[in-house]
């Protein structure tokens, strides 16, 4: 396992979140973090007007998504065509919900790209994170985003440690990611597309795709 396997290539699928181009110079997905308030700034006002309504100052809304009249949008945000951000959700702000994916009752997400599909439906806290296309973190998984030291986030990968430059980083999860329900993914969680946490984990590092997580000693590829 090398920091090579985790580029934005060869976790995500642009072609399934409406912020494609905020990542079009990101090397590794989490390089994205620092421009996604300004992106939603910008993106907002070239939205189709038919196909969504301006909610207050950099809040937009699909007219197609249900959004319950219990939860808090924060700008700037844009909630992507049918999602659904249920009850008493918390959306703190430079978040970005991706088309059909759901946010759950008590679900607060800060400064995070939820591509199409993904769902965060129960209890979860999703922060400094970028969640690729469908997937899932289970009841109560949430993402730690602040080293108890206050030094800044390390990606750490195959035995080196790679700097982030950045305070807060949550977790980065591939396509079709499902972490499994009261898990912690502590800062600066890199989670290859098609690996499975088992519930109740602490997860440290990088984890590769198509694997897994049993717990720390006990990775294994999927057959």
């Amino acid at each position: 396992m090398q920091i090579s396997d985790f580029t934005t290539e060869n976790m995500l699928d642009l072609n399934e979140t409406i912020a494609a181009e905020l990542f079009r110079g990101a090397v590794y997905p989490w390089e994205a973090l620092d421009g996604i308030s300004d992106f939603i700034k910008a993106l907002g006002p070239t939205l189709d007007r038919d196909r969504f309504e301006q909610r207050g100052e950099y809040v937009w809304v699909a007219r197609s998504a249900h959004v319950f009249d219990s939860a808090y949008l924060g700008a700037p945000c844009i909630i992507d065509e049918f999602a659904e951000v249920r009850q008493c959700a918390f959306i703190r702000g430079s978040a970005i919900v991706g088309r059909g994916a759901t946010v759950g009752n008590s679900t607060e997400l800060k400064n995070v790209v939820l591509f199409n599909k993904v769902e965060v439906p129960h209890y979860n806290y999703v922060g400094d994170s970028i969640l690729g296309f469908h997937a899932h973190m289970g009841a109560g998984s949430i993402t730690s985003n602040v080293k108890a030291d206050k030094k800044d986030v390390l990606i750490h990968c195959g035995g080196v440690d790679y700097e982030t430059g950045r305070y807060k980083v949550g977790a980065v999860l591939g396509d079709w990611v499902d972490v499994g329900c009261n898990s912690v993914l502590n800062p600066g969680v890199v989670v290859g597309k098609n690996t499975n946490i088992y519930p109740l984990s602490m997860v440290r590092g990088c984890v590769p795709a198509g694997h897994i997580y049993k717990d720390k000693d006990n990775i294994v590829k999927k057959v």
